[in-house]
């Protein structure tokens, strides 16, 4: 996985983590949802890529 790859997938999982804790906070639960839907996406990418380096070896 490249290092740029590893970078933009925290910062999505951060966001996600981000818009989840401000619906909590705001009692929004549509925000809290698609924080936790933006934090599972960047998990599965960066799960995707652990995948791919262990083909490149």
């Amino acid at each position: 996985m490249s290092e740029a790859d590893k970078i933009k997938n925290a910062a999505e999982k951060a966001a996600g983590k981000f818009k989840e804790s401000a619906g909590k906070i705001a009692g929004d639960k549509s925000l809290e949802a698609e924080g936790k839907t933006d934090q599972a996406k960047a998990s599965l990418k960066q799960a995707g890529e652990h995948v791919k380096d262990v083909f490149k070896k």
